[in-house]
């Protein structure tokens, strides 16, 4: 199992239309995939709720691995299954360290690895004991980013981050930086995307994602945007296809 994290330092990037997208994307190229939602919020949950696999997400740095194996049986439909956010997960943040977590997270993702062939990880908009562990048990990370002013500075917190973390998880690869909910007729979203290609050239995906609400649509609709009946959602389902084919060939996945 290969596990994908998507994090950044700031709410509101796109952390969840990547996650969620992605699963739907991997799921109908008949792998296998887990999502992991670690955020409280659990946006990601409401979009896939319909995949609910009975693990609530702060089961894995709380149970063991016995139990967590437990709700699945060998009739138990494997293609994708969510791991659901809790409100249990804030208790997280103030009962256990980074470390800890780390450890006991590592522990039950290796449990459920032999069920899943790809795990997807979304987490909370802070870099908090959830969000450090999260990227310190991942093979994979992808940062979604908008292009406004307040998003560049959290891009640029976060690749302090990204280099200490692989201090202590030096297989951790950077799949790169997202451009999300781009704006073509805006100047400054010209600008600052420019900005963003020249400043972090090895950190950027050769694409951009458009400033699309058919995303949006289908996220509140629980379906994949490509599930959208609408003419403008052709361009949106374009470029998710295109990011879900940029990370299976990132992240070397076998169809």
């Amino acid at each position: 199992m290969k596990t994908l994290v998507t994090a950044i330092q700031k709410g509101g990037q796109g952390k969840t239309f990547a996650t969620c997208h992605l699963a739907l994307d991997f799921k109908e190229r008949g792998l296998r995939v887990a999502v992991a939602d670690l955020d409280v919020q659990g946006n990601a949950s409401y979009t896939l709720s319909n995949y609910k696999s009975g693990i609530k997400a702060s089961q894995l740095f709380r149970a063991s691995p016995d139990t967590l194996m437990s709700y699945f049986s060998p009739s138990t439909d494997r293609t994708l299954c969510l791991i659901e956010g809790d409100p249990g997960l804030a208790d997280i943040e103030g009962l256990m360290n980074v470390g800890e977590a780390a450890s006991q997270l590592k522990i039950n993702l290796k449990a459920l690895s032999e069920f899943f062939d790809v795990l997807l990880i979304d987490t909370p908009p802070s870099l908090g004991v959830i969000m450090s562990s999260a990227v310190l048990v991942s093979d994979f990370m992808l940062s979604p980013l908008e292009m406004e002013a307040y998003s560049l500075q959290g891009f640029q917190k976060m690749v302090t981050v990204i280099n200490n973390l692989r201090k202590l998880n030096p297989s951790l690869k950077f799949l790169g930086m997202v451009p999300n909910k781009v704006d073509g007729r805006k100047p400054r979203h010209v600008q600052n995307l420019s900005t963003l290609r020249n400043s972090y050239p090895d950190l950027m995906v050769p694409f951009a994602i458009g400033l699309r609400d058919s995303i949006a649509q289908a996220l509140g609709e629980k379906m994949a945007v490509w599930e959208v009946k609408k003419t403008a959602a052709r361009i949106a389902s374009h470029e998710v296809r295109a990011l879900a084919q940029y990370v299976i060939e990132k992240m070397e996945i076998e169809q």
